[in-house]
């Protein structure tokens, strides 16, 4: 359907007269790809190669590759960009940091990435080392980073490339609170994203340019901001919120979102689409069509085999990894189902406590993990970073968030409203104790919630942390959906639970009476 649109649209260019001036560009992008080399599941992590092999994972570098050369196979005048944090989520980034994303980068052909705040994870350092290796330009507008020596004068605002034989204004643009996400040192400073994009618009205007793209990683509200806030800015690829959009379920909004005259798109998240945006500009540079949708990269899109056998060969050293010893436990840490979906379990408690631990300085005071999220039990003796994953292997990040006590209680009810079916929302807890009663109807089987020492308000305001998944409604937690302040792209919960069973080796596992059943 996008090939015929855009074929159409040449074709009237060519034939008539009025619009001889007309441009026609397809601007294909990602974002918020995460590491995720290997394909993924249809829950974002790990798939295995007997399912890859059936046809029922997504995405992967090489479905991507082929899925960007068909698509600009079908466009005679393409770009490829990028909304950020191609960072973070794998143990590919543990081991290469940003190594493996700028080889494939290159080789995909990217003309421009903005940078995301989990580009800062590891610093400036790993951020210039990606920078040095990458044959595009990596920018950023709303930050000064004149005080940083290993970027001040090498990581550019904007920047010009030429398509077709015109001019392309580039943008970049990454979330204001960076410095609180990331871990971007003491030398930057961000700034707020509608002025720095405005103040760019304008030195690329001066240079004739009237074609611009902004690349953002500031979420779809921000983008939309943006969009309403400043004049000139043509398109926004956008990241950060992982935002779907198109006419399919689960869609945030229309593709392309038009603000004004300003096309703003974004494609989910990990690899698992290709944005395809066909846009044609008059003469002036403004958008007179604009059309497209995210490309679902499922099993019908061809590996490509060379780099197939490239990945299994950067997947090697891993193994070290996953045989890595992290810790001791005295004895063994209980994760079966039978408790965990039913019951407080070691496990559970274990990992609700690191996420706690973890985050506990940013005001947060509870911890949720839904028992369906813990897979397995580790073994007494060594624990390997192999066993973490296997007991958490989904990819899930931390998510912080604020919500009502109310909604704490909703939560509660909902985790155990299927006890007798053991049902993975079932809640495991840090922070917080309750009684559950699951003889009773359900919907009212929680009681005795405290929250520390203090009984639960229903109007006062919690800080929470749970997985990603958790917080975006999975397991019927809607009621944290819509909470103010949610940040779901923190660290790797498996990282955050080994990290504290190394803290506390040897580790005796332990079940405290935080969950009380009648």
């Amino acid at each position: 359907m996008l090939s015929r649109i855009l074929t159409s649209t040449c074709a009237l260019a060519l034939t008539a007269g009025a619009a001889a001036a007309d441009y026609t560009l397809t601007i294909l992008h990602t974002n918020d790809f995460h590491a995720r080399f290997e394909p993924i599941s249809r829950f974002d992590g790990p798939c295995s190669a007997e399912d890859n092999d059936a046809g029922e994972c997504f995405g992967g570098t090489a479905r991507l590759i082929t899925a960007v050369n068909e698509a600009r196979a079908r466009s005679n005048n393409a770009i490829l960009v990028d909304g950020g944090d191609q960072f973070q989520g794998t143990l590919f980034y543990t081991y290469y940091k940003g190594a493996m994303a700028a080889e494939f980068m290159n080789q995909l052909g990217y003309d421009g990435m903005t940078v995301g705040n989990h580009e800062f994870d590891d610093g400036p350092e790993v951020l210039r080392g990606f920078m040095d290796a990458v044959d595009f330009p990596v920018l950023m507008s709303n930050a000064d980073v004149s005080a940083e020596p290993l970027l001040a004068d090498v990581l550019m605002k904007s920047t010009i490339i030429e398509r077709g034989g015109e001019k392309i204004g580039l943008i970049g643009l990454t979330p204001e609170d960076t410095d609180e996400l990331a871990a971007p040192g003491d030398n930057i400073t961000f700034s707020d994203p509608s002025t720095a994009v405005q103040g760019e618009v304008d030195k690329l205007t001066a240079e004739g340019v009237n074609k611009i793209v902004v690349l953002s990683h500031s979420s779809y509200a921000v983008d939309k901001m943006v969009a309403e806030n400043t004049t000139g800015v043509d398109v926004i690829v956008g990241g950060h919120s992982n935002s779907l959009l198109g006419d399919m379920d689960g869609s945030e909004g229309p593709y392309p979102t038009m603000v004004g005259d300003t096309a703003v798109v974004q494609a989910y998240a990990y690899g698992k689409y290709l944005g395809e945006l066909n846009i044609t500009f008059d003469d002036e540079g403004v958008i007179t069509e604009a059309s497209g949708a995210p490309i679902l990269i499922d099993g019908g899109v061809t590996e490509d085999e060379a780099v197939v056998s490239r990945i299994a060969e950067l997947a090697q050293p891993l193994e070290e990894i996953r045989n890595k010893v992290v810790a001791e436990t005295a004895t063994e840490i209980v994760g079966v189902r039978e408790e965990c979906r039913s019951q407080e379990c070691a496990m559970g408690s274990l990992i609700a406590d690191a996420m706690l631990e973890r985050v506990k300085d940013q005001g947060i005071q509870i911890a949720i993990q839904n028992g369906g999220g813990i897979r397995a039990s580790i073994d007494a003796g060594e624990v390997t970073m192999g066993e973490v994953l296997t007991v958490l292997p989904f990819q899930n990040t931390l998510s912080t968030f604020e919500v009502t006590g109310d909604k704490i209680l909703a939560a509660l009810e909902n985790g155990v409203s299927q006890i007798e079916e053991g049902a993975g929302r079932f809640p495991q807890v840090a922070g917080m104790t309750f009684t559950v009663d699951p003889a009773a109807e359900a919907g009212s089987r929680v009681s005795d919630i405290k929250i520390g020492d203090a009984p639960l308000d229903l109007a006062a305001t919690y800080g929470v942390v749970s997985n990603n998944y958790v917080r975006n409604g999975g397991d019927g937690y809607d009621m944290f959906k819509d909470a103010a302040n949610a940040y779901d792209f923190g660290p790797d919960l498996a990282d955050v639970t080994a990290e504290f069973i190394a803290a506390n080796s040897p580790f005796t596992p332990y079940k405290d009476g935080r969950i009380t059943m009648k």
